[in-house]
């Protein structure tokens, strides 16, 4: 079982903030709130395939370098790298450097853009998978699930790259499709009352 841990307010936050002192402000800010910004949930999809066999920390320090490397992850840019921006990113130290992961990126780039074509948006399609939270089990308490497994296998039947049960659930936690606070965590109700005022895009 997961256990809370103190933040600087004196306030209780999900355990996993201890492992580094910038987390608190991921946390706080970001982790769990939905989102519905096509650009946002693309960013967030690669970067979770990035982290894949690697830690949070690693990305979450690079990310703005992430950004910069790949236009702020504007998939229509994106979707355009060739085989030079392959070796450009490969160059770049500021990033982790793995050619299939870069590819998987640019792969995905012309897959978002093949998924609002079909779907409207990226939003409208992710959030199609949104969980029952009464079928929810206790937070942290699972890094899959049947909805995590059941939307990476439409991604890889959609042609998308490094996008496991894994990685598709952690992406889910973070963009507030559940919400996987710690009951004693101090952005559980913020968390949850940002998730009933939010309007799921159709």
């Amino acid at each position: 079982m997961a256990n809370t841990v103190t933040g600087p307010d004196g306030k209780p936050r999900c355990g996993w903030c201890a492992a580094a002192p910038e987390f608190f402000d991921y946390h706080d800010r970001e982790w769990g709130f939905p989102v519905d910004d096509d650009r946002r949930l693309f960013e967030k999809l690669c970067l979770e395939s990035f982290q894949s066999g690697l830690s949070w920390r690693t990305i979450l320090a690079k990310r703005e370098n992430f950004r910069k490397a790949f236009n702020n992850f504007d998939f229509n840019k994106v979707a355009r790298f060739t085989e030079q921006d392959v070796q450009r990113l490969l160059g770049d130290e500021g990033i982790v450097r793995h050619r299939g992961k870069i590819e998987a990126v640019i792969n995905n780039a012309q897959r978002a853009k093949e998924l609002i074509q079909a779907e409207g948006s990226i939003a409208a399609y992710v959030w199609r998978f949104e969980p029952d939270p009464a079928e929810q089990g206790a937070p942290q308490s699972a890094s899959t699930s049947e909805v995590s497994s059941a939307l990476s296998k439409d991604l890889k039947k959609r042609g998308w790259k490094f996008v496991g049960p894994t990685t598709v659930y952690a992406f889910m936690q973070a963009m507030g499709l559940i919400n996987d606070h710690l009951e004693d965590c101090k952005s559980r109700r913020e968390v949850e009352s940002a998730r009933k005022a939010f309007r799921r895009p159709t």
